[in-house]
């Protein structure tokens, strides 16, 4: 079965700490409990969690929606979107299965970005490194004024904005992150085109603009 990876990077520095971050906990269990809901996304897509604080790890390699966790995430540190990069690289080449000529691989991975901030570290070199994998849409969000949206635009096309980041802007951030993976799983189960851009996911909510 090809499968259908989404990998969410979250900032978790320091900036993040209290609502914002309880909100992305939150966040995280609508988009999980919407998913699971979905028969579509239940049988193709795959989800893992990589932070970015300090330093970037993997809380969740890319894991199956029934038996997906939702990891304690804590916000503390500074914000190495660079290293994020470079770790989402590592692991799309590690976890996404290649087109072989016996085998068709999975489809290119859905990616969000989430950070409040601007990166502390050579993000170019990190992105350097993504840009040697294949990747379907990638989706930024700068959550609040303080996230630098001039890096994101080079990271990707699509970017989007949330004016603060309390809880009922991350909310609607993940419940469309939720609706986007369910067109995703929904087009790869009708045989259609991958998802390359903004305009084959679902118009954002009033609370997500897209920055243009």
């Amino acid at each position: 079965m090809r499968r259908l990876p989404v990998y969410l990077l979250l900032d978790t520095s320091g900036s993040m700490h209290g609502e914002a971050i309880e909100a992305v906990k939150n966040g995280m269990q609508i988009l999980l409990s919407t998913l699971r809901q979905d028969p579509y996304a239940l049988e193709t897509a795959y989800l893992s969690i990589i932070s970015f604080d300090t330093t970037a790890k993997q809380l969740m390699p890319l894991t199956e929606l029934a038996a997906f966790q939702v990891p304690d995430i804590q916000a503390s540190g500074t914000t190495q979107l660079g290293q994020a990069l470079a770790l989402l690289a590592d692991k799309i080449d590690e976890e996404v299965q290649k087109t072989t000529a016996d085998t068709k691989g999975d489809w290119k991975p859905l990616i969000f970005i989430m950070t409040d901030g601007a990166p502390t570290d050579d993000w170019n070199q990190g992105l350097a490194r993504l840009k040697q994998v294949k990747t379907g849409v990638i989706v930024a969000c700068a959550a609040g004024h303080a996230a630098d949206t001039v890096v994101l635009k080079q990271i990707t096309e699509v970017v989007v904005e949330l004016a603060t980041t309390d809880s009922n802007a991350i909310k609607a951030f993940f419940k469309w992150v939720s609706a986007s993976v369910s067109t995703g799983s929904q087009k790869v189960d009708a045989g259609q085109k991958e998802v390359t851009g903004l305009s084959d996911l679902p118009p954002p909510p009033p609370e997500v603009n897209v920055v243009l």
